[in-house]
Order: C-alpha cells, then sequence, then structure tokens
C-alpha cells in the first residue's frame, strides 16, 4: 500500500488562481432570491422540532466540509478551490455540510463585517440550489487571547438581560476553573484554553457566536467537547440553561425555527434528567491499526472509547424516545504522533499508524481509500444502524511534513480546478446513490 499522497504540477496552482477570481465575481456579484420555500412533502421537512426520521435522512448526507463559509487567502489555500468545492457538494448531494464556520484562535475576524457577510452570500447561493441544505458552525472547546480583540455587541448583554458594556471578550474570565488547582489543565500556550460553561463570560461568547450564525442561516452547532467544556457543571445545570437560550432565540429567528446540535461524547450521550441535551450524538471514527498489515486500518466495536453500540438512549429535545441516540461519526484531525512515530503501530493511544484519522486516510493510495469509504459505510450499517459515517470533503491534514503543501484533504475529483483534489467525490456519490433508500 503507497502511504504516499501525489501532487500535481504547479501549473494547476496558477490556472486555479485565476479560477478562484472568477469564482469571487460571481459569489459577490450574485443576487439571493429571497427566503426560501420549503415543501412538505420532502423527506427533509421541518420546522420548530425534527423528526427521527428527518433527522437521519440529514445524517445519511452529512460531510465535514472544514472552512467552507471561510473567506480564504493565498495563504491557507482554501479560497483557490471554492468553485469547485462548490460543484463537488451539489454533484454528490449533501445534504449536512460539517464544520462549515468556525474560529479556532483569530476570533477577532468576526468584528469584520466582510466576514460574516461573505459566508451569509455563500450560505444564499447554495440556497438558491437546494434550500433544505443545512450549514453547522462550532461552539469549540478553544478559545484564545485573540478573543480580547473582540468587541462585545450590546446584543448580546441585552440577551442576558444586562446593561450594556463598551468593552470586549475576556479570555480569562472564561478559561479559569471554578478548582483552582486544576486551572492549568485548561490553558493553552497561546494564551487562551478551553471556555468553562459555568462563566457568565463564556456564555456570552457562545451566544455571540450562535446568534451571529443563526443570523447568516446556519441551523446546526457543533458543541465540540462538551464534557470539557461542563467540567466544572457535572449536573450540566449552567449547559442546558444556555442551550435553552439557543434553542429560544432559533424558535425565533432560525431559517425552520430550529438548530440540531451535538458534540464529542465519549460517555456515549449528553443527557441531564433522561432528556439529552443534543439532538444526536458525535465522535471520532477511532480506526484500529491491523498490525501485521501495514497502514491499514478497521474499525471494531469495544477499541480504545469508540461510539459503536454506546450512544445512550434518552428522549430528545424534539420530543421523541430512543432507546439510542442517533450519531455521526467523523474523520477527526489532531496530529501526528511524535513517539513512537508515524508508521509504527500503537493501540494504546488515538493514532492510526502514527496519523490522525484524515491524515492516515489522505495518505493511502487513491483506490484504497476509495475501498475504505465502501467498507466503513457497510460496516457501521450493519454493526449499528443508530451510527452514520459523516463523510469528509474539506478538512486541514497534518502532513506529513513538506509532502503536502496544501495542508488540506479535499474529496474532489482531481481536475485543473482542483489540483490537490483526492478524487473520492463519485465513490461517495455511489455509496449514497446505491446504499440509501
Amino acid at each position: 500500500m503507497n502511504t504516499k499522497a501525489k501532487f500535481p504540477p504547479a501549473i494547476y496552482v496558477l490556472t486555479a488562481i485565476f479560477v478562484a477570481g472568477c469564482f469571487a465575481m460571481q459569489l459577490f456579484g450574485g443576487k439571493a432570491t429571497g427566503r426560501a420555500t420549503f415543501s412538505k412533502d420532502s423527506k427533509y421537512y421541518f420546522d420548530g422540532s425534527i423528526s427521527r426520521e428527518t433527522l437521519e435522512h440529514y445524517l445519511d448526507r452529512a460531510v465535514t466540509a472544514g472552512y467552507f463559509l471561510v473567506p480564504g487567502n493565498p495563504e491557507n489555500y482554501l479560497f483557490p478551490y471554492r468553485e469547485d468545492d462548490i460543484r463537488m457538494l451539489q454533484n454528490i448531494g449533501a445534504k449536512f455540510i460539517g464544520r462549515a464556520i468556525y474560529r479556532w484562535s483569530e476570533e477577532s475576524n468576526l468584528g469584520d463585517p466582510a466576514f460574516l457577510d461573505y459566508a451569509k452570500r455563500l450560505i444564499d447561493r447554495m440556497h438558491e440550489y437546494d434550500p433544505e441544505i443545512i450549514f453547522q458552525g462550532c461552539l469549540f472547546e478553544h478559545v484564545s487571547a485573540d478573543v480580547n480583540n473582540l468587541k462585545i455587541p450590546s446584543w448580546v448583554f441585552e440577551a442576558f438581560q444586562l446593561p450594556a458594556e463598551d468593552r470586549t471578550f475576556r479570555v480569562e474570565e472564561m478559561v479559569k476553573r471554578i478548582n483552582p488547582s486544576a486551572e492549568v489543565m485548561m490553558r493553552s500556550r497561546r494564551g487562551g484554553g478551553t471556555p468553562i460553561i459555568n462563566h457568565l463570560e463564556t456564555q456570552l461568547w457562545f451566544y455571540f457566536l450562535a446568534r451571529s450564525y443563526i443570523d447568516i442561516g446556519v441551523e446546526a452547532f457543533h458543541l465540540g467537547q462538551v464534557e470539557l467544556i461542563s467540567r466544572d457543571d457535572p449536573d450540566k445545570t449552567h449547559y442546558a440553561a444556555f442551550l435553552q437560550k439557543i434553542r429560544a432565540y432559533a424558535k425565533e429567528k432560525a431559517r425552520r425555527h430550529y438548530v440540531l446540535l451535538d458534540g464529542h461524547t465519549p460517555k456515549g450521550g449528553f443527557v441531564k434528567d433522561g432528556v439529552s441535551l443534543l439532538d444526536f450524538n458525535s465522535f471520532p471514527l477511532r480506526v484500529k491499526e491491523v498490525t501485521d498489515k501495514p497502514m491499514e486500518g478497521i474499525l471494531e466495536v469495544g477499541y480504545g472509547d469508540g461510539i459503536y453500540r454506546k450512544s445512550q438512549g434518552a428522549i430528545s429535545p424534539s420530543g421523541w424516545k430512543a432507546e439510542s441516540m442517533p450519531y455521526l461519526v467523523e474523520f477527526d484531525n489532531f496530529g501526528i504522533r511524535r513517539e513512537p512515530p508515524a508508521g509504527v503501530a500503537n493501540h494504546n493511544d488515538h493514532f492510526c499508524w502514527g496519523y490522525d484519522d484524515i491524515t492516515w486516510f489522505a495518505v493511502q493510495d487513491e483506490d484504497d481509500r476509495n475501498k475504505w469509504l465502501w467498507y466503513a459505510f457497510d460496516w457501521l450499517r450493519k454493526t449499528d444502524p443508530n451510527g452514520h459515517l459523516q463523510m469528509c470533503v474539506i478538512r486541514m491534514i497534518s502532513g506529513p511534513q513538506g509532502e503536502q503543501s496544501f495542508r488540506s484533504y479535499f474529496a474532489n475529483t482531481r481536475s485543473v480546478a482542483c489540483p490537490a483534489g483526492y478524487s473520492q467525490e463519485e465513490t461517495i456519490k455511489e455509496i449514497w446513490n446505491t446504499r440509501l433508500k
């Protein structure tokens, strides 16, 4: 099995930049057609709440498309392929666009009106093609010191019935622990850390994100590592109250008067008093190395902290009861193992042959990547029908350093419009069109 990805000649990159310029004119010169109408006869219809059947139709066609709604630049290599990304998503028939907009550091970008305006224009454009598509934003377990440069709008204070203040967010008031002796555990090297939900400042920050995203057409939020964010809220009192505030705003202002919430749930759920705070669970794939077959990986019930057959039963936020809540499994990204080095099997960590999920996947040969998607999709449907495979179409990878100048995996079919494509889009399309009802 070839463990090195192959990359295109420089002429493709120059051509892609030209395509990007054309796309910019199309994107910002286009006009939205107005508020979409939704057919009640569609299997994707919902308004104010969502049935399990409808939710699972969306999860069946869920993708990870990191930063899809975020303005790009020549340095991060995202913008040059946006036009082809749009074509790819339309071609495969994606319905749930995961991780489409978020901030992992560089929070002050949200203070630039052009940042959210770009996202709104792109959402409007996609909804002209298919008004049923759901875009997901993220309220992550990380905030950096750059949030100190972002001014708090008056409407955030008003939502919490507080007098408006002329100030910025304060990262120190988000990341401090209730137990001072544990505070260092939540810090990052960049002066930020994990926001703790007990703190009012954290709730102001998350509310700002949620409302800003809802107002541009986002209808779902990934809450990241909810167990970390709620580490000082063991009975989930603070988290439940805060999420209700988001849901109340969505009830009034969201496109279909509802938002879907999920988060990583290593314990199989995020439940309070028998009711799930999340509409569905999510978790990384946790690919297990086949030690006598270098670079091969499989899925296995009970391996590590995987969620397979572990999703808890609960009453959903929409009121239906589940013996096991539906969930997504995704290709996670978290880096390359240093010791032992990449290429060595070690079942005592979350790496697969020393790589995170999506980097391990990316370094396979194209044929092996396509075969593995078929395998993973069929294995999950047979092993635990509550689970759904979130196809990865755009996500940052971690290397190998020096081999990947673009630092992102793209499922796009490789072409002049996307020279860094890994060519999984037709496989995804075929799987969905042949396996889904």
